[in-house]
């Protein structure tokens, strides 16, 4: 039915009729809490191994480099082979989706989790993909000066000494002509780097004019951006 790349995820149809799917876990897991994957690894079906939840809230890189987040790192067994399988609790509960491991860690490994804000699968079954917002530019994180930074923030105490560096202009979004446009705040959400842009520009700011605050040539301002939707992810 759909994949995105950025989300390792993807749905598939199937007649499932004679069967009885997986419910998926209504209440928060806990580190410590058991975990159970089940899949295929090296072509051996339906092989189960068991360990324990030891973190939530990772991030992980995906293949497009897009930053996954609230990943639940495990430790147990897992092989080439489960990824995409499920990991569930001891009652058969949905915890999570495989999708990466590393090799010389022990059992390290890690789900993408099925919790009510991953809304990704939800999308894929609506839409076949997941639509996000795209303004024209290639950005890269720089660092800015502290004193510029502190002058900027709405919180003089906290200031982020990063940003993005934006350079060129793609058709279709009105992003601005004028390269070395280092970004700051989108509308209300302050920006410190190309992944903080990318959780910005989600499928709810498409075809919406946004505020976009810039500093060029040591002087600040802030200009109107219309993002469109992506055709690249």
């Amino acid at each position: 039915m759909g994949q995105d790349a950025g989300t390792d995820l993807a749905v598939l149809r199937v007649d499932a009729s004679m069967r009885t799917p997986a419910s998926a876990i209504r209440r928060r897991v806990r580190v410590g809490q058991v975990a159970i994957a089940i899949g295929n690894p090296y072509g051996f079906q339906h092989t189960v191994t068991s360990g324990v939840i030891s973190a939530l809230g990772r991030s992980l890189r995906s293949q497009s480099g897009r930053l996954i987040d609230d990943i639940i790192q495990t430790e147990r067994r897992v092989n080439p082979g489960n990824s995409g399988g499920r990991v569930v609790t001891t009652r058969g509960e949905v915890i999570g989706i495989n999708t990466a491991m590393i090799r010389p860690a022990q059992g390290l490994c890690f789900a993408i989790a099925s919790t009510p804000r991953a809304s990704s699968p939800r999308a894929l079954i609506r839409d076949g993909r997941i639509r996000r917002a795209y303004i024209g530019i290639a950005g890269q994180n720089i660092d800015v000066p502290r004193t510029l930074a502190r002058a900027e923030t709405r919180w003089p105490s906290r200031p982020r000494a990063h940003r993005v560096r934006g350079e060129g202009e793609s058709r279709g979004a009105s992003a601005p002509r004028e390269g070395g446009t280092s970004s700051w705040p989108v509308g209300d959400v302050a920006v410190s780097g190309v992944d903080d842009l990318h959780r910005v520009l989600g499928e709810e700011q498409i075809d919406k004019a946004v505020e976009v605050a810039v500093i060029r040539a040591g002087k600040r301002r802030v200009i109107a951006v219309t993002p469109v939707e992506s055709q690249r992810d």
